[in-house]
């Protein structure tokens, strides 16, 4: 089996997960930090009632490198299909 011709398909993963975490955690806002050694990225709600930490994720520099590649892939395909995004100005969300 193929994505496309000539390209072998990638092998399927079975994950599995609690409820809770399977339901996921909304982040608007992130704060990206690192070390020698890993890259800590730290997904935060910021609400009118203040910021919250909902989760933080540390990967190595090398998997850090696969997570940005993959990014860029996604929203490469996400913009084929629906146009392109148009990052806000500014880094906080704003509520009035």
């Amino acid at each position: 089996m193929t994505d496309s011709p000539g390209r072998p398909s990638a092998p399927q993963v079975q994950i599995n997960a609690s409820d809770e975490v399977a339901r996921g955690r909304y982040s608007n806002n992130m704060l990206v930090t690192h070390t020698r050694e890993e890259f800590i990225l730290d997904f935060l709600l910021t609400a009118p009632n203040g910021t919250q930490l909902v989760s933080r994720v540390m990967v190595s520099p090398g998997h850090m490198k696969r997570v940005l590649s993959a990014l860029a892939d996604n929203m490469q395909k996400y913009e084929g299909n629906f146009g392109e995004v148009v990052a806000p100005d500014g880094g906080h969300p704003q509520f009035h």
